[in-house]
């Protein structure tokens, strides 16, 4: 009898994921939804990934989908599982009408901060749009290199459609780059830790020393004496 009930209550369980999901989509899409309705066409979410690890280049990617375009599942990459990041990341790729992808290096993140470095690569993901944006959309604080035709949301990677996806493409992308560097470099951890300040990345800096990709200005790489700042 239990178990009768347990098969009925599947399908609405599975009925009541499918609605919520299609209220959240709706509500990712508002400000989309917004700008079309102003007679806008190619709006672009930007944002980027690798802000925070000892190693490796911080990666920034912008996204242009068409109107009314809406990918079941897309999120905050944080959010995401791995294997999810890389499906939705072959959804994307199908769907949108240009994907532009930018990133400065370790040494740039080095020479100017990680903030201006973020911004550069921000600026290089837009450039390589194959068709212009008529809106770009920030996640997080407005990005001044970027102009005043721009707009900026805190947290724009959970709330915006387009910036969600854009987070999901960095994500993949650097991800991918990291594991690749991996090979050349598999005593740090790379393949698991993507360049992180995980224990064992920590113990194999201190163990072996930096590598080219290595934020020399970032902690602990600085505790070896190499603080470029």
């Amino acid at each position: 009898m239990a178990g009768a009930r347990k098969r009925k209550r599947a399908p609405k369980s599975a009925a009541g994921k499918k609605c919520a999901e299609t209220w959240r989509l709706k509500r990712l899409l508002e400000m989309e939804r917004t700008l079309w309705a102003e007679g806008l066409r190619f709006i672009a979410g930007v944002d980027e990934a690798g802000r925070g690890p000892l190693a490796g280049p911080v990666v920034a990617a912008a996204v242009i989908l068409p109107p009314g375009i809406a990918i079941r599942g897309v999120d905050d990459s944080k959010r995401l599982l791995p294997v999810r990041r890389e499906a939705l990341f072959i959804e994307i790729r199908k769907h949108a009408i240009a994907v532009g992808v930018g990133a400065a290096s370790s040494r740039e993140v080095d020479r100017l901060n990680i903030l201006r470095a973020s911004h550069l690569a921000m600026q290089r993901a837009l450039r390589r749009l194959a068709i212009p944006p008529e809106r770009v959309i920030v996640d997080g604080l407005p990005v001044p290199v970027l102009g005043d035709d721009h707009m900026a949301i805190v947290d724009g990677d959970a709330k915006v459609h387009c910036i969600a996806c854009a987070s999901i493409i960095a994500k993949v992308m650097r991800d991918r780059l990291m594991h690749r560097l991996a090979g050349r470099y598999p005593d740090y951890g790379w393949q698991t830790n993507v360049g992180y300040a995980t224990a064992d990345h920590v113990a194999a800096i201190f163990a072996r020393g930096l590598t080219p990709h290595h934020r020399r200005s970032f902690e602990p790489n600085a505790q070896l004496g190499f603080d470029l700042r």
